[in-house]
């Protein structure tokens, strides 16, 4: 009351300080960080390391178990999981929640440094990541030429547009993808080396002598300083070819008589295609805490800086720009704020017939949100789509404020007060009300504060954006409006009489509410005992049968899927296969309708150790695909059970999988591609395996599964060569010489014997590797006669060791340093819970297991029961801490549960809502669902209230009750109106990603139009029954209170 009497006293002020929250609020809206999500700090680490040319075993045993029994010695490290593949060891070090996670990667770096030690000779270090939501792409830089190969735009890539990035602040990007690094290739050929009596260790050793990195350093020759630089390293390519191979022989024979050397790119292990065609492209990430936004567009405005400086036949394009659905979130909020504030303004001209009112009213709005934007800045959070999510529910609440503070005045009015004493007298009665009303919305959110892991991270902004603006709504309602309205409001009798006219409409549906209300009461005790009991029992029903989920559906443009080929398929048949996958997407979905695709084939290049954090590939028979259409015509989950069919039956040798393409998803998965994962551990892999294809019989009998299978490479094909040591010893040789002569041709001397060139134009060093084109070395019989000593025998491969065709494992997986298998599914029409129940069942099918053996859930539905536990135990606790409050307030238990008494009916109608609707429960229906609540409360507060206050004046909680239903009628029924109005759009799903924000809308209009009803019907009801042998006096102890009953009158 103290702040409506300082504005009024004050008006000047009150309008200074809402310009200076205008002023301030609309410069923070233009300095605010955007973002997509909110900040989630996932204690999560990645430790990537390649070594080409190991075999995944190689790379487990050598790489993986060294690392984890290092990383043991790290504190806090809840799980350490590592894939193993062709050369390549993958590590997800995973930490307990509130680890310091600075002190963790410095000593998880310290422990790798440590490690060095123990890892095979020549391992370069590992490439040491943190995860969180910036480490996922934002969108991708695409390279295109039409005359350039993937290896040179690879370079153009690398050394001149990465340079123009990093200037862009905010901006990290990952290496190039889809080329191979510049190399200067010395193409050994087996046939002239068998010619010369030459082992490649022989062309090895040979440009390692003539062909060094060393320093040069300084003569001083009279007053001058001389540098001396030699010429150790060649100047040019060619005269690699000029290398003698012997020493202390005047007839040599030289590099170029026995191999090729080529200015060229490592060996191919993986491709990109855009649009069907070889290019490369370029991840964009943002830093951890710049805004995703800001980076997008500075990136998008410098690209025709960067289009300059490429070579004229390279062209770069901007694709899949995950920014997209920030900007489509913060239109939406527009929107539906300009929408909210008119519709609130209309239902005030069509109940109140006040266009000056009407604009009161509709400047709350904006105000309220801008000033909750500069809050948000200030307690450093970012507009992301959680807390655009909250502003927009906000939106909601605010309709409520003004409104009412509005409608009481009208009813002052109408009472022929002055136009000041009203207006004073009208704010004044509602003004505790209100503040309540206010405390029980904030305390329906503050559980967010107490949240945890990824509920706690996703809440904590969509509670601080309601309640911030919440908190400014109710503060210029008690300022603001009251002023305004002493400034702009008509108050004449004319104009009473006028209104009065007309409401006739509202008078008479009032009346008839209020003779039904009388009718009602007289059988108060059962109908409010059935209508609970309905309630309670229709809410536990729907509860069950509500499907759950951590997010919507997805109905988006955008589609990604894993495609593979018989395992041990090489890199050139796989993209073959691709670009025919291709060929019959486009007869499906339309042969225009593509907008961009983009796959990436195969492994990444090892040099680029960071890039499979981004893009997993588990060898050259897999590839990720990325697909966005133009339009969709449809449902994406039936056009991806459509595809699936087609492909079966088209291209039968091909498995496929759809992974998650959003952003949103891809961060909650926190790296598992598919919403079923199962692992089966133990010591033993056979065994593993065997649980894991029982396992995968049951989920291929649930008919809503699909893409069910175990993902791991387990039969990779392999050409097994064991030396017989006492047979080589007695030729000369070694397991090393043996070993030598088959790097070089196998695979590249790249990581065994570095050596290096300097050239082009900008004067980087390349490796030089030795290396046997792999078309030469094409049968069992090559392999077979490879060269391997340079000692008179001149023995090959096959005199010393035996060739045989096997099957080995392509991938290996582990959980610390025990091994697991997967077992993945997809869901086609059914929410995760109740396909985790179905998983559940499968596994209990498999009867005991045997000791050693471990069954775990994985995938989504540890997150979906972290995340319903963490909203259900918030929800409850947000009703007891209002219960309590409500109960301080009213000093009555049973006024307190009065007004609980809606809670049941406000969950029926949101899950009945998104029954009726088919949408799941999830965190957006559940944010719904809590505001749902915390709405139904404030018009329970705002009726109870008044009804208590005439019941101490009357005694009659009969009368009071339906007294204060017909004051507060309008009011409710206005602002129910304007919120289930303003949420329409939400709920119908306009837009692009509108479906992903749909759900909330159900669930709020579903619960208001339950609440209304509970709250003007029931809530009469229950208050007459429970208050009518209520004493009117205070329960005050305190003998000095005049309303105490131990008041004592002093003489």
């Amino acid at each position: 009351m103290n702040l409506i009497k300082f504005a009024l006293q004050k008006p000047i002020a009150i309008m200074v300080l809402v310009l200076g929250l205008l002023f301030f609020g609309v410069k923070a809206s233009k300095e605010i960080k955007v973002d997509i999500l909110p900040e989630m700090d996932l204690p999560v680490v990645y430790i990537a390391h390649s070594f080409n040319g190991y075999t995944p075993q190689q790379m487990e045993g050598y790489f993986t178990k060294m690392y984890v029994n290092m990383m043991l010695f790290t504190n806090g490290v809840k799980s350490i999981e590592s894939k193993n593949t062709q050369g390549l060891t993958l590590m997800k070090v995973t930490f307990y929640e509130g680890t310091e996670m600075g002190e963790a990667i410095a000593t998880v770096n310290a422990l790798s440094n440590r490690s060095q030690v123990f890892l095979p000779p020549g391992a370069p270090p590992p490439f040491i990541i943190r995860f969180d939501a910036s480490s996922q792409p934002v969108g991708q830089l695409v390279f295109r030429s039409n005359t350039k190969t993937n290896n040179e735009l690879q370079d153009i890539a690398n050394f001149n547009a990465r340079p123009f990035l990093i200037k862009i602040p905010g901006l990290t990007t990952a290496p190039p993808f889809g080329g191979s690094p510049r190399t200067i290739e010395v193409n050994i050929d087996p046939y002239k080396l068998r010619a010369h009596n030459l082992s490649p260790e022989q062309i090895v050793e040979a440009i390692s002598r003539n062909n060094i990195t060393s320093p040069s350093g300084n003569v001083y020759i009279g007053d001058k300083n001389y540098l001396t630089p030699t010429n150790n390293t060649v100047k040019h390519v060619e005269e690699l070819g000029d290398i003698p191979i012997f020493k202390g022989t005047v007839d040599n024979v030289y590099i170029k008589d026995v191999a090729t050397v080529k200015d060229g790119a490592d060996i191919a292990t993986g491709y990109a295609l855009i649009d069907g065609k070889r290019s490369v492209y370029i991840n964009i990430a943002k830093a951890g805490n710049a805004s995703t936004l800001d980076v997008v567009n500075k990136l998008k405005k410098e690209l025709p800086n960067i289009q300059r400086n490429m070579p004229d036949d390279v062209q770069i394009s901007y694709e899949f720009d995950q920014s997209v659905y920030i900007t489509n979130a913060l239109k939406s909020l527009i929107i539906e704020g300009v929408l909210g504030a008119l519709l609130t303004g209309l239902m005030v001209m069509l109940f109140l017939n006040d266009r000056r009112a009407a604009i009161i009213v509709i400047l709350t709005i904006p105000i309220s949100i801008i000033s909750g934007v500069l809050f948000l800045k200030l307690f450093g959070q970012t507009i992301n789509i959680m807390s655009l999510s909250g502003l927009a529910l906000a939106i909601g609440i605010l309709v409520d404020e003004s409104t009412v503070t509005i409608e009481n005045i009208h009813q002052h009015f109408a009472m022929g007060k002055t136009k000041a004493q009203a207006i004073w007298d009208a704010c004044k009665e509602i003004a505790f009300p209100k503040l309540l009303i206010m405390l029980c919305i904030l305390a329906v959110f503050a559980p967010a504060f107490m949240m945890t892991g990824i509920p706690g991270s996703l809440f904590m902004p969509l509670a601080m954006a309601i309640g911030c603006s919440m908190i400014v709504s109710f503060l210029l309602s008690q300022t603001f409006v009251p002023v305004l309205a002493n400034w702009m409001m008509k108050h004449n009798n004319n104009h009473c009489e006028n209104t009065a006219h007309k409401k006739n409409w509202f008078s008479t549906f009032t009346d008839k509410f209020v003779n039904f209300l009388t009718q009602l009461i007289q059988r108060k005790k059962a109908i409010v005992s059935i209508g609970l009991l309905v309630a309670l029992i229709g809410g536990v029903a729907l509860y069950q049968i509500t499907g759950k989920d951590v997010l919507p559906a997805s109905n988006s443009r955008q589609f990604q899927v894993r495609i593979k080929a018989a395992e041990g398929t090489r890199i050139e048949v796989t993209e073959l296969k691709v670009k025919e996958f291709l060929t019959h997407l486009k007869k499906n979905v339309g042969e225009d309708n593509i907008a961009i695709s983009s796959v990436f084939i195969g492994q990444h290049p090892s040099t680029f150790a960071v890039s499979p954090v981004y893009l997993y590939n588990a060898g050259p028979h897999e590839a990720l695909m990325q697909v966005a259409l133009k339009e969709l015509k449809g449902s994406s989950d039936e056009l991806k059970d459509q595809l699936r069919k087609y492909y079966k039956e088209k291209m039968p040798e091909l498995t496929i999988s759809f992974e998650p393409i959003e952003l949103t998803e891809k961060i909650l998965n926190q790296g598992t591609n598919t919403p079923i994962e199962v692992r089966i551990s133990g010591m033993m892999k056979k065994m593993n395996r065997m649980y894991a294809n029982k396992l995968l019989a049951k989920l291929k009998e649930i008919d809503y599964m699909r893409d069910q299978q175990i993902p791991q490479s387990m039969d990779y094909p392999a050409m097994q060569i064991n030396i017989d040591r006492v047979r080589a010893a007695q030729l000369g040789l070694d397991a090393q010489d043996i070993a030598k002569s088959l790097v070089a041709a196998t695979a590249s001397t790249r990581y065994t014997n570095k050596n290096f060139w300097v050239g082009g134009m900008m004067g980087i060093a390349y490796d030089v590797q030795v290396q046997t084109p792999q078309n030469i070395l094409n049968s069992k019989e090559e392999l077979a006669n490879l060269p391997l000593s340079k000692n008179a025998d001149r023995p090959v491969l096959g005199d010393v060791a035996t060739i045989t065709a096997t099957k080995e494992l392509g991938e290996s997986y582990n959980l610390g340093t025990m091994g697991y298998t997967t077992v993945t599914a997809n869901l086609h029409k059914k929410d995760l819970e109740q396909a985790s129940k179905d998983v559940q069942a499968a596994i209990a099918s498999l009867g005991e297991l045997p000791k050693g053996v471990n069954i775990e859930v994985a995938g989504m539905a540890p997150i979906l029961n972290e995340t319903l536990s963490s909203l259900a135990t918030g929800l409850l606790i947000a009703v007891v801490v209002i219960f309590l409050m409500l109960s301080a307030t009213f000093q009555s238990f049973r006024v307190s549960l009065v007004i609980l008494s809606t809670v049941p009916f406000v969950v029926v109608g949101s899950l009945l809502m998104l029954n009726i609707t088919g949408s799941t429960l999830n965190l957006q229906s559940y944010m719904g669902l809590i505001m749902s609540v915390g709405v139904s409360i404030a018009n329970a507060v705002l009726l109870i209230s008044n009804a208590e206050t005439l019941r101490k004046q009357t005694n009659n909680a009969v009368s009071s009750s339906i007294e204060a239903a017909k004051l507060r009628i309008r009011p409710i029924v206005m602002t129910t109106l304007a919120m289930i109005a303003g949420m329409l759009p939400m709920a119908i799903g306009f837009g692009e990603g509108g479906d992903q924000v749909a759900p909330l809308g159900r669930a709020v209009i579903g619960g208001l139009l339950f609440s209304t009803v509970s709250v003007l019907v029931i809530l009469p009801l229950v208050f007459s029954w429970l208050q009518k042998s209520a004493s009117i006096l205070s329960p005050s102890l305190d003998p000095e209170d005049e309303d105490s009953i131990h008041f004592i009158k002093s003489n």
